[in-house]
């Protein structure tokens, strides 16, 4: 029985990685995918024109 108590904590992560990469699919798109993407263009054209270069936030 150690051999479960042994993988059970990585099939439980493995789960749970799984629910949340499911989830931030499921959230990609719908109704507010055309007001992210303005957003971001705005972003980037105001960066454009005041010579900047475009950076990523986080990484």
């Amino acid at each position: 029985m150690d051999y479960v108590a042994a993988l059970f904590p990585p099939a439980l992560m493995a789960v749970a990685f799984t629910a949340l990469i499911v989830v931030m699919v499921k959230s990609q798109g719908g109704a507010n995918k055309a007001k992210e993407d303005a957003a971001v263009d705005a972003a980037l054209a105001e960066s454009a024109t005041s010579g900047q270069e475009p950076t990523t936030r986080g990484a």
